[in-house]
């Protein structure tokens, strides 16, 4: 069964292209981690917050890339990160096209 991992932080910047280009890297690490399924970035400019969607393979390297990750972040001098773990429903996920195969 696969895991969804939803985080989101405050962040003053940058957002849209600037945050696509800037982060290009960290995107392309992200996608060799073990577990790592697929990414959803989120942003909104207006509340200064950013993060993403991920599934994960299994709970444990969804909670291992959490802690990686929070470390991370609090590197780019981002202290607080929210992060939650969900399983999935994958009978009702399969009726509403949710891309989770």
């Amino acid at each position: 069964m696969a895991f969804v991992l939803q985080v989101d932080f405050k962040m003053d910047g940058p957002f849209g292209d600037e945050m696509a280009e800037a982060f290009s890297d960290l995107a392309k690490s992200i996608k060799e981690e073990e577990g790592f399924i697929w990414k959803i970035w989120t942003e909104n400019q207006d509340t200064k917050e950013a993060g993403g969607i991920y599934l994960f393979e299994t709970k444990e390297t969804a909670e291992k890339y959490i802690d990686m990750h929070s470390k991370r972040l609090a590197g780019f001098g981002i202290p607080e990160v929210n992060a939650k773990i969900f399983a999935i429903n994958s009978k009702l996920s399969e009726l509403t096209n949710a891309p989770i195969k």
